[in-house]
């Protein structure tokens, strides 16, 4: 989910393997590239230790059990195992605010998702009347991963799309030269972080070594070029009801009569 590069992802690889050593959980390290569906991973009963988003672990559309989610570094994390979407448009557009791109052209990326898609529509509800439901002419749907609305946005495929916010940093920081086009309008509320997971095949008490050892990792020497690359201050142990408010912004988007952004 959040391997934006090579480099970046031999980092999250040394820290799972840091953290299962300690919990002394021995786990197989699988690569799994993007647009692999993550439902097909996540469904997996042998996953003992995979980042999944918030939003299908509220919705319980594997069985799974959390286990800790990372705490960004960025300041609208405020120490909290939280993150946001980013609304990007294209540097040069003449967009000044969100509502500028209405009547055009937005896109998402996969129902499951509530960066490309739960926390896209909830914040719109906020722009929405009786007299205007519809606020784009065309909405792109579909296009599974962060890196194609990052794509789309940069070649004018579409004017504006939700990008998760920590994604956005860990690319600009690996691989500027692919958000150098590109500015933030807007941005959602923050909302619960993707936290790592394992199948309810794996022993309660291997869980529970896992997530101490997490809860640990920030205070380990190990951790501290973990920290640097991939923007973490730590880890928060996380449970199923800390999920509670990504189901919340779905039920009120259906309340609404709003089930898919537009």
């Amino acid at each position: 989910m959040y391997s934006v590069t090579p480099a970046v992802e031999r980092h999250w690889q040394h820290l799972i393997t840091k953290v299962a050593r300690e919990a002394e959980v021995t786990l197989d390290y699988l690569p799994y590239p993007a647009p692999q569906p993550l439902e097909a991973l996540w469904n997996r009963p042998d996953v003992g230790c995979v980042l999944m988003c918030g939003y299908p672990i509220a919705m319980r559309l594997a069985p799974v059990i959390p286990i800790a989610a990372p705490i960004p570094a960025m300041p609208w994390a405020q120490g909290r195992p939280v993150y946001r979407s980013d609304l990007i448009v294209r540097a040069d557009a003449p967009f000044q605010t969100l509502e500028d791109t209405f009547g055009h052209r937005a896109a998402w990326t996969v129902r499951h998702s509530h960066s490309g898609f739960n926390a896209f529509r909830h914040h719109l509800l906020r722009y929405r009347s009786e007299v205007r439901s519809r606020l784009y002419r065309e909405m792109v749907p579909d296009l599974v991963t962060a890196r194609a609305i990052l794509d789309g946005v940069r070649e004018g495929r579409f004017e504006v799309g939700p990008l998760d916010a920590y994604w956005h940093w860990l690319i600009a920081q690996h691989a500027p030269e692919l958000t150098a086009g590109i500015r933030v309008l807007e941005s959602t509320d923050v909302a619960p972080m993707p936290a790592f997971v394992a199948s309810i095949a794996i022993p309660d008490d291997a869980i529970a070594r896992l997530r101490a050892a997490f809860a640990q990792a920030a205070t380990r020497p190990w951790f501290e070029d973990c920290q640097e690359a991939l923007g973490l201050i730590g880890f928060a142990p996380v449970t199923q009801d800390d999920f509670a408010l990504t189901v919340a912004r779905d039920q009120e988007a259906l309340a609404a009569g709003y089930p898919l952004p537009a």
